[in-house]
C-alpha cells in the first residue's frame, strides 16, 4: 500500500508510519544522530560500517577517509593526498576499507587497523573519470564506476586494473554485487541499469520500463532481485533478472527525489527522499512505507549502508551521522 498524497501532507513529527491494515502501527524506533565534530567541515558523502565496530565515510570536500566510533562519538580523519575528493567507500573482504577517489583518480585501499594507504591510479588516459561506486564480485575482483563514462576492474592479487567505456557514455553511478556474485550497476543520465560479464567485462543493458527515469544506485536482495532509486521518476523500483519483471512504486509527496538505496538483512528496502528531507523503509511483502523525517534541514543522505541490526545515514548536508536499527 502506498502513502497517499493527503496521507504525507497531514502527517507531522520526525518518524511517520503508514499502517498497511487497520490494526494499530506498531511504534518506529527513534533516529539517532551525531554531529562529525571535526576541525572542518568534511563533506561527508558515503558510509560503510567497520570491521571494529566503527564507522568509516568519505570526506569528499576535506579529502579524507573519516573513521566515527557510535560508543564515544569521536571521529578521526585520515588524509588520503592531495587533491582527494573521495566518494564511495566500502568494507572489502579483507576488512580493509576501499575508495573511489574522483580528485585522485584512484582506487584506494585503506588497511585497517593499521591505517596504511595504498592508491591504484586509473590508467593513463582514463583521468577524470570521476569515480563513483564500487562493490567486490563473488571473486574477490572489485568493480568500479566512473560517472563520465567508464566501468572498471581492479584485481586486488595482482594490484591489475582494467577500464572500459560505458554504453551511451556519462552516468555511470551506483553498483552492487548479489548474492551469487555478480555485478550490477545504473546509469543516472543513462538511465538503464546494466549486468557485467565478469569474464569479458561487458555490460549488458537491461532498460527499465520508465524512461528518462534517472537510475541513480542500485542494491540486490537475498534473492538477487535488484532496487533500483529513481532520481527522476521519483520511484523505487524492483527488477528480478531470473524473471525479467519490473515493479515500481512512487514515493510519497509532492515531488519525490529518489537517491540510496539499501537492503538489510531482513530484506527491507531503505530509500533516502530529498525531496521530503527523509529515510523510508519499504516492506516488499506488505508494499508499506514507513518514513523518518530528518529534524535538521537539507539532510540529503546520499548513501545507505548498514550491518546486521543497523542501518547507517551519512547526512551530507548536515555533517552529522545517523543510524536507525532494523529490527523493529
Amino acid at each position: 500500500m502506498h502513502i497517499t498524497r493527503r496521507d504525507w501532507l497531514t502527517l507531522t513529527g520526525a518518524a511517520l508510519a503508514v499502517p498497511a491494515t487497520a490494526a494499530p502501527a506498531a511504534p518506529l524506533p527513534a533516529l539517532r544522530s551525531w554531529p562529525l565534530q571535526t576541525p572542518r567541515r568534511t563533506g561527508i558523502h558515503d558510509v560503510a560500517p567497520a570491521p571494529d565496530g566503527g564507522v568509516w565515510f568519505t570526506a569528499q570536500q576535506s579529502g579524507h577517509l573519516g573513521w566515527f566510533d557510535p560508543r564515544s562519538g569521536r571521529s578521526e580523519l585520515l588524509p588520503l593526498g592531495e587533491r582527494s575528493s573521495p566518494h564511495g567507500v566500502i568494507q572489502g573482504p579483507d576488512g580493509a576499507a576501499w575508495i573511489t577517489d574522483s580528485g585522485l583518480d584512484a582506487i584506494v585501499r585503506v588497511r585497517w587497523p593499521q591505517r596504511e594507504v595504498t592508491r591504484f591510479p586509473l590508467p593513463e588516459g582514463r583521468r577524470g573519470a570521476n569515480l563513483n561506486t564500487a562493490a567486490f564480485d563473488g571473486e574477490g575482483v572489485l568493480w568500479f564506476t566512473g560517472q563520465n563514462g567508464i566501468v572498471g576492474r581492479l584485481d586486488p592479487a595482482q594490484g591489475r586494473m582494467t577500464v572500459r567505456e560505458a554504453p551511451r557514455g556519462v552516468g555511470p553511478y551506483g553498483i552492487c554485487a548479489t548474492p551469487a556474485g555478480e555485478v550490477w550497476y545504473c546509469s543516472l543520465a543513462g538511465s538503464y541499469i546494466a549486468h557485467i560479464d565478469r569474464r569479458g567485462g561487458e555490460p549488458r543493458v537491461v532498460e527499465p520500463p520508465t524512461p528518462r527515469q534517472g537510475a541513480r544506485r542500485i542494491w540486490s536482495d537475498s534473492r538477487g532481485r535488484l532496487w533500483v532509486s529513481e532520481w527522476n521518476s521519483g520511484q523505487l523500483s524492483q527488477h528480478d533478472p531470473a524473471s525479467g519483471r519490473w515493479r515500481q512504486w512512487r514515493l510519497p509527496g509532492e515531488a519525490p527525489r529518489a537517491y540510496a538505496v539499501y537492503v538489510d538483512e531482513r530484506d527491507q528496502v531503505w530509500v533516502s527522499d530529498f525531496g521530503a528531507n527523509a529515510v523510508l523503509r519499504f516492506d516488499p511483502e506488505r508494499e508499506h512505507f514507513d518514513a523518518w523525517r530528518f529534524p535538521r534541514e537539507d539532510a540529503n543522505v546520499r548513501q545507505i549502508l548498514g550491518r546486521r541490526g543497523e542501518v547507517w545515514l551519512p547526512e551530507s548536508g548536515t555533517e552529522h551521522l545517523s543510524m536507525l536499527p532494523t529490527a523493529a
